[in-house]
């Protein structure tokens, strides 16, 4: 009786405290996770297509095994068991049952194999894309700049719009997408193949948008590359797959695929608000101005190949800290950073305080004491022409 009574006094507790709690009814995402989904996210590409249906034929050739498997043998204990009468056979080896259990699981595995590489090949052929997007993981944000194609010289950087006190309190949760919604969304144009480029300047992350069957690391020191050609318009969204730290699940991707002309409006816009926020490029700065500003720049794009420390990475990316060109005349490495050069991209969608900002701060770090220890914006600007 008193177990029951203290179950009784807990149920109603747990009652009044439901009651007095706010009550929320969770929707499915569009683009993104569904309520109760039992496999992967609604298809928007080929590839994803390709993706759904592999991992739908596996399934069948795996289930067939399993009941072939399983059956044939619950059947022969069944069929044999001692109770009925049956006593164990007494040979010692089958060449017919040998070359069977070779020949079989070999031809099963190459009908899986087939279609699946033929996959995989596609997935990794970014030739021929009409937009390139440069990708930067970076603890807890992603860089996107618009490397080729139309939005050319477009930058920006993508973080978890939700506000903290959102993110920590469920009671001050305003939508669904809180935990997968951005302040700065990448926008790309329907039927186009979009090629992204990533790489991270910290440790690896990995950009993943179930709808378009996209997952790459972002790796520190290493450039990698996929493409996606998104078939119809929508906001699609996604997260870092990778654990990179401790706000890891705070790490979200939007995408929002749009019309052509929503597209160029997007990008006329778009840059736009960049020239608005641009610095003057006639502007005289200090030494120390562009010291300062050039350790961010230098953090946000350089530091994934040379390197904090600006010893680069041996056999692949060059030393800063003691070369040449970083010690010698200013106007070779402004040509560098505008133009690039093999081994390494142009950075021009930078703008012109960035990279005089930058080349300011590598020419007086480290041991590098150049001469020439400042480059103003406008020299910059001047070499552009």
């Amino acid at each position: 009786m008193k177990l029951a009574k203290r179950l009784q006094s807990l149920m109603l507790g747990a009652s009044l405290l439901m009651a007095g709690m706010p009550s929320w009814a969770v929707n499915d995402s569009p683009g993104g996770p569904a309520v109760r989904q039992m496999t992967f996210h609604q298809p928007v590409t080929k590839i994803a297509e390709e993706v759904y249906s592999l991992h739908n034929l596996m399934l069948i050739i795996c289930l067939v095994i399993f009941v072939a498997v399983f059956g044939v043998m619950f059947y022969s204990i069944f069929k044999h068991r001692k109770s009925v009468g049956h006593k164990p056979a007494t040979f010692h080896e089958s060449t017919a049952v040998e070359i069977a259990w070779t020949v079989v699981p070999f031809l099963i595995v190459i009908g899986m194999a087939l279609p699946a590489t033929k996959t995989v090949v596609a997935m990794k052929d970014t030739s021929n894309a009409d937009l390139t997007i440069k990708v930067t993981g970076m603890q807890w944000k992603w860089g996107y700049d618009y490397l080729k194609g139309e939005g050319e010289g477009i930058s920006f950087l993508s973080a978890l719009s939700t506000p903290r006190e959102s993110v920590v309190n469920p009671a001050k949760i305003e939508n669904d997408n809180y935990l997968i919604e951005v302040d700065n969304p990448v926008v790309v144009p329907v039927n186009k193949k979009v090629r992204l480029v990533l790489t991270a300047n910290d440790v690896i992350h990995a950009w993943m948008i179930p709808a378009f069957a996209v997952k790459q690391d972002a790796i520190p020191g290493f450039v990698r590359d996929t493409w996606f050609r998104a078939e119809k318009t929508g906001v699609y969204r996604g997260q870092c797959a990778e654990l990179c730290g401790k706000e890891h699940a705070f790490m979200p991707i939007v995408v929002n695929v749009v019309t052509d002309e929503e597209y160029k409006k997007w990008v006329e816009g778009k840059k736009k608000e960049m020239a608005a926020k641009a610095d003057d490029p006639n502007k005289t700065w200090t030494v120390d101005e562009l010291k300062q500003r050039g350790a961010q720049i230098y953090a946000a794009n350089c530091v994934a190949c040379h390197q904090a420390t600006g010893k680069g990475v041996p056999g692949a990316f060059p030393a800063l800290d003691g070369s040449q060109v970083v010690n010698g005349p200013r106007a070779e490495q402004v040509k560098v950073l505008i133009n690039g050069r093999k081994g390494m991209p142009s950075f021009k969608q930078l703008s012109d305080t960035e990279i005089a900002a930058v080349i300011t701060y590598t020419r007086n770090n480290w041991s590098n004491k150049a001469q020439e220890n400042i480059v103003q914006p406008a020299e910059v600007l001047a070499a552009r022409k």
